[in-house]
């Protein structure tokens, strides 16, 4: 892994995204980016809502500086700067869901057809031959790139969660890339990677770090689904992949799970499916009496589950159509789950006095 890693950019996102996290947070209170306590947003305190921003400026200085680049750099920081302003005017004005996905589709067409990454193979998922698009490809990437946009945004919820996540889903990245002989890739996840790590020290306020509490806002995690799914497009297809499409899903299972849960109970309500509610998995953990630090860690452990499943397909070369609907049964027992989640904890209430 040393072989290729470069340090220089890594100590420079790091120190970057520590400075602009300190020093945007002035800006924050002048621009009103400050997120203000409400029955659905418990913290003290208005809290600057510009993590993201530091994020992403870390990342395109450090590309500047030491010219280290992602993969058709200047369209992904374009995208980038589009989704980080969409984030920020949403955190400022809480735009309608409508405007946000057309907005989103948008950036989604930047990184289908303007930077042809674009998914052009499933692979065998239905076993019986490879799954392939044609001109459709583009189509079905706009919809997965504004799924995995609004995955990222939905879970981000109680403090590291999104960053803790990213984290989990980055790392797995590398982790892939090194064992596929890819290595040579890695720079760009680990550049990331590095501009989290102060945002959640921050964020979580670890020693060290306290005092200058930020959230990373719709702007951030917007931006870091819009990486990940970037990465996982790009990663994942032509002759030269470093994994298997439904191993990218793994990886990033938890947070399609979530989204997929949420939006199937607002569905049967009659409500938005966009519609911010208070039944999202940390809220869950949280009524069940869990801490918001306890809630963080038992979620971060799951989306840790999910990864390693992935990678575990990867490595041991387990058929895609087996991972394909092994997915799916997951995916149909987590819904069933939520969606009776207080049903299954009275019993399990009841179970426990009857015990006692």
């Amino acid at each position: 892994m040393f072989a290729y890693l470069e340090f220089v950019p890594l100590f420079t996102a790091f120190f970057v995204a520590v400075i602009l996290l300190i020093v945007m947070t002035p800006f924050a209170h002048q621009l009103g980016l400050v997120d203000q306590p409400s029955a659905r947003k418990q913290h003290n305190g208005m809290v600057p809502l510009t993590g993201g921003v530091a994020i992403f400026g870390a990342v395109l200085i450090t590309s500047i500086l030491t010219d280290v680049w992602f993969k058709n750099g200047s369209l992904f920081f374009t995208a980038s700067f589009f989704i980080i302003l969409l984030g920020m005017l949403d955190d400022k004005f809480d735009l309608s869901a409508k405007g946000r996905l057309v907005c989103q589709f948008g950036v989604a067409a930047i990184m289908a057809w303007a930077a042809q990454n674009y998914i052009t193979s499933l692979g065998n998922i239905f076993g019986g031959g490879e799954t392939s698009f044609g001109l459709f490809g583009y189509f079905f990437t706009l919809i997965c790139v504004v799924g995995v946009i609004n995955a990222f945004n939905m879970i981000d919820g109680i403090d590291g969660l999104a960053g803790g996540m990213s984290l989990i889903v980055l790392l797995a990245v590398v982790f892939l890339l090194l064992v596929s002989n890819n290595g040579n890739a890695i720079m760009a996840p680990m550049m990331v990677i590095a501009a989290i790590v102060p945002f959640m020290a921050f964020n979580l306020s670890w020693k060290g770090f306290k005092g200058n509490k930020i959230f990373m806002g719709d702007s951030g995690s917007m931006f870091v689904g819009l990486t990940i799914v970037w990465l996982m497009v790009d990663f994942t297809q032509g002759p030269e992949a470093a994994m298997q499409p439904m191993t990218a899903v793994w990886i990033i299972g938890l947070p399609l799970m979530d989204m997929a849960a949420i939006m199937y109970r607002r569905a049967r309500k009659g409500q938005s499916v966009l519609k911010p509610d208070r039944q999202h998995l940390h809220n869950i953990f949280m009524r069940a009496g869990l801490s918001s630090r306890r809630s963080l860690a038992a979620i971060l452990a799951m989306g840790l589950c999910y990864a390693a499943v992935g990678i575990l397909g990867e490595l041991y070369a387990v058929p895609e159509y087996i991972m394909f609907w092994a997915f799916m049964v997951s995916l149909i027992v987590y819904s069933a789950v939520i969606q009776n989640i207080w049903t299954i904890l009275r019993f399990i209430r009841g179970k426990r006095k009857i015990a006692r």
